[in-house]
């Protein structure tokens, strides 16, 4: 069954919240008219903006212009072309620079090998310096990577980058090397080189990479998307981006936008965060965050990678009551379904799911429940007839196709009966007449084909999972 990514409708008349993380503003190509181009940048629905420094001038105007605007964040950094003057006074003052608040990740930072303004070999010692700083101080790395794939790649698993990953500005690569690059923790930043060309190395890419590894970029003032190459770019022009990535994905540019400003968020750790969210907006569904418990400890549930999902915060002070969520709602009929799917166990709270289902059903709406299908187990009774005239769907994680492999992956408080249980619900809900979907994570240890077959069998549709994280020690990748 096709995905929420895939089956959202376009709807371009909403609005964005839109990130840019990579632009230099601080730069002279805008003493002209500077908080002009900041303001358009706002109107054009830009939350977040990261100014890169590229040597300690840059780094200094950066967290000068950041402490002007709430949000506008700075990075210190050295580049590549400034390699050869790199030394340790200047790593020391780059430390102090990233004291700051404003700051929230070292770089630009990285390899060029086409322009080799500095000596490589200075290049690829400066880069580790940076590289070494990052870790010390806990910030990602914003890495420029130009005819340098391998030595990239090599340096970064040399010196451990991928403890605290970081953008791969202006992507240089292809679908491979993006699977290489977010296997070692980083994100994949993509500009308005993607506008070039719709059928391009870049718009391959932009399809390929998981939505949460996506980062949108400017490089403002150079590398201006489609129609304004040739002029200066500018931070506004990435919703000419987002809606270029957004096409090749086929999604709605509002819901590419919201994904990528949340990569950005979590990326770079930004402090400011939206109030908890009880419903949030994605692929023209409205999601029901009512709990933040769990009966599973998913190894790869992205609860434990962030509080913030696509720009929005889960993680809630308090569980809201049913009038809450009611209100929470609006009108039910806006949206294609409405999902009860947070950062936790829609089921521990089965009276607030019965009875705000059956209101939205009542004011025409469609719901449905994503749930890992240990509610009867919870509840020491079926709950399927309880459920009946509250959803319309339901989607169970059955994430294994064993016991054995299910507790190893999710944990499960409720013990060794849990995964029996799980399909025991897949079955009760199609036998009430439920639109019953499952699901499966697609993580090393997991036998994918087996559990197609076993929903085949059950007579339901399988949905596949990609985590599209990096590995951890001890953890499989989400």
């Amino acid at each position: 069954m096709p995905s929420d990514e895939a089956e959202a409708a376009r709807d371009d008349g909403v609005s964005l919240h839109l990130s840019d993380t990579h632009a230099h503003l601080d730069l002279a190509d805008y003493d002209a008219d500077r908080e002009a181009v900041i303001a358009r940048a706002k109107a054009a629905g830009v939350r977040l903006i990261v100014n890169v420094g590229f040597d300690l001038a840059t780094s200094r105007g950066s967290i000068a212009l950041a402490r002007e605007h709430g949000f506008i964040y700075a990075s210190v950094g050295v580049h590549p072309h400034e390699a050869a003057g790199l030394t340790n006074e200047t790593i020391d003052e780059l430390r102090a620079l990233a004291a700051d608040p404003t700051v929230v990740a070292i770089g630009e930072t990285g390899l060029d090998y086409y322009r080799d303004r500095s000596p490589r070999e200075a290049q690829r010692r400066a880069f580790r310096e940076q590289i070494r700083l990052a870790r010390e101080i806990g910030l990602p790395l914003i890495v420029h990577n130009r005819d340098a794939l391998d030595d990239v790649l090599t340096i970064i698993d040399e010196e451990k980058a991928g403890e605290v990953g970081g953008s791969m500005h202006c992507f240089p690569g292809d679908e491979a090397y993006a699977a290489a690059v977010i296997d070692r923790g980083f994100r994949v930043g993509i500009g308005g080189p993607v506008t070039y060309r719709s059928t391009g190395r870049l718009a391959r890419v932009a399809r390929a990479v998981p939505r949460n590894r996506i980062l949108l970029e400017t490089d403002a003032p150079w590398l201006p998307p489609q129609p304004h190459r040739g002029a200066r770019n500018e931070p506004a022009y990435v919703a000419i981006v987002a809606d270029a990535i957004a096409r090749a994905r086929d999604i709605r540019p509002v819901d590419l936008a919201r994904a990528t400003l949340g990569n950005a968020m979590k990326l770079f750790r930004i402090p400011k965060r939206p109030p908890p969210s009880i419903a949030y907006e994605m692929w023209g569904n409205l999601y029901l965050n009512i709990t933040n418990r769990c009966t599973n400890r998913c190894s790869f549930c992205l609860r434990y990678e962030s509080d913030v999902l696509w720009g929005y915060n889960l993680k809630l002070d308090h569980e809201p009551d049913v009038q809450d969520v009611v209100d929470a709602i609006g009108d039910p009929t806006r949206y294609r379904e409405v999902v009860f799917c947070g950062y936790g166990e829609p089921t521990l709270r089965l009276d607030v799911v019965k009875e705000v289902g059956r209101r939205v059903r009542d004011a025409g709406g469609r719901v449905r429940l994503d749930t890992n299908g240990q509610g009867s187990l919870l509840w020491n009774r079926n709950i399927v007839p309880e459920l009946v005239d509250s959803i319309d769907a339901v989607s169970v994680s059955v994430n294994a196709e064993s016991a054995e492999a299910y507790n190893a992956l999710c944990s499960p408080s409720l013990g060794e009966r849990a995964y029996d249980h799980v399909w025991a619900f897949v079955r009760e809900s199609k036998k009430a007449g439920l639109d019953v979907r499952v699901s499966v994570v697609d993580v090393p240890g997991v036998d994918v084909p087996a559990v197609r077959r076993m929903s085949e069998e059950a007579g339901v549709p399988l949905t596949v999972r990609g985590t599209g994280a990096p590995r951890r020690p001890g953890m499989d990748p989400r």
